[in-house]
């Protein structure tokens, strides 16, 4: 442990983490931004590597584009959180992004490679959905760059199966090989993510999908204490639509370029109603089918009274009963992608067109 900051025996994360700032600060050791505490602390010479959205706001990568020729003080801001938002690109989950080296932020770290963050668990997330995308491998070496007071002791048993472990840390004085045999997350662990962080990480949305209809068990932590019940409802719906015809299901499938309507049988009219609102849903894939919005839209809680889908315009609109529903479809339908295209998707105008066939789509 690095003279200067001293533990307690037994001391928390939370200890670890006060303590590190306070000597931080005192010492005047961090760069901008100050005061240092809840943050990662910055440090002259940091060179960034790998540049995650802020926050996961709007996805995982973004990748830095400076413009030519560019000036040193324009380079210093692209490595900022406003030179991401004004020099940068952002690599949707579908990019092939393979990533060689992953450099960590680190408010603590023993040189046996256990890491402790701010305590917001965003870095072990984008670590994690790293490995969900493919774009890093066990094999993909984790470094944090840190002052030589940062490196303390840390227990062993303060870590979960959720934090990230580093194999190299780099000090102003020392280079630190950790030869850490503790594994690293192998991917998101879905019992551990709540409704709450959903809404908060759009991205998480998406990915959840893509492993579901892989065939991962994709349960959240708000689920867990209904899973007996599920599994009884789900095996009562699927007996009770066994004895169901569909005679219209082709339709669901139906080619992208067909347009139509489909509206909930069990719903009051839509035409004539000054309540419902329109959500508008762009960039679709031409080789998305309807099928596959509507079981998307199922997924996330967004189920409308009525789709209008014009995929040959790469589009659709989704009705909903009032405005507050559909800004709720709307938030819990960002950052969604399908078919390897992220959705746009709006609050719009009446957009409905009144030539279009209505379909039953209680298949």
């Amino acid at each position: 442990m690095q003279e200067g900051v001293r533990l307690r025996a037994g001391a928390s994360k939370g200890d670890i983490r006060e303590k590190v700032w306070d000597y931080l600060e005192a010492s005047g050791l961090a760069e901008f931004p100050r005061p240092v505490h809840h943050r990662i602390p910055n440090f002259k010479a940091r060179k960034t590597l790998l540049v995650p959205t802020p926050r996961l706001r709007s996805g995982l990568f973004n990748k830095i584009v400076p413009p030519p020729g560019a000036a040193k003080e324009t380079l210093r801001i692209c490595a900022t959180s406003q030179g991401i938002k004004e020099y940068s690109v952002p690599v949707g989950l579908d990019g092939k992004a393979r990533v060689d080296l992953v450099v960590v932020g680190s408010v603590a770290v023993s040189e046996k490679g256990w890491r402790i963050g701010k305590g917001e668990g965003y870095a072990d997330m984008e670590y994690a959905m790293m490995v969900s995308m493919g774009a890093v491998t066990e094999d993909t070496p984790v470094i944090t760059i840190v002052h030589d007071c940062q490196v303390v002791d840390i227990a062993e048993e303060l870590l979960g199966d959720h934090d990230l472990t580093v194999d190299y840390i780099l000090t102003p004085t020392r280079t630190i090989k950790t030869n850490c045999k503790r594994p690293k997350p192998r991917g998101i662990l879905w019992h551990k993510v709540s409704y709450e962080m959903l809404g908060k990480i759009p991205i998480l949305k998406s990915l959840r999908y893509k492993e579901k209809q892989a065939g991962k068990d994709v349960t959240l932590q708000d689920e867990q204490p209904a899973l007996a019940n599920a599994s009884k409802s789900a095996a009562l719906n699927e007996k009770a639509m066994a004895g169901k015809t569909r005679p219209q299901a082709s339709m669901g499938s139906a080619q992208t370029g067909q347009q139509y309507v489909e509206s909930d049988s069990l719903s009051p009219r839509l035409e004539g109603s000054g309540m419902i609102t329109t959500v508008y849903v762009g960039n679709i894939p031409p080789n998305l089918r309807v099928s596959e919005l509507k079981c998307a839209l199922r997924e996330f809680h967004a189920a409308p009274l009525r789709v209008n889908w014009q995929g040959a315009q790469h589009r659709a609109f989704l009705d909903y009963k009032d405005k507050a529903t559909a800004e709720s479809a709307v938030s819990s339908l960002k950052g969604l992608s399908l078919g390897g295209n992220t959705l746009r998707v709006e609050l719009a105008k009446n957009q409905r067109n009144k030539g279009q066939v209505e379909i039953n789509s209680q298949k």
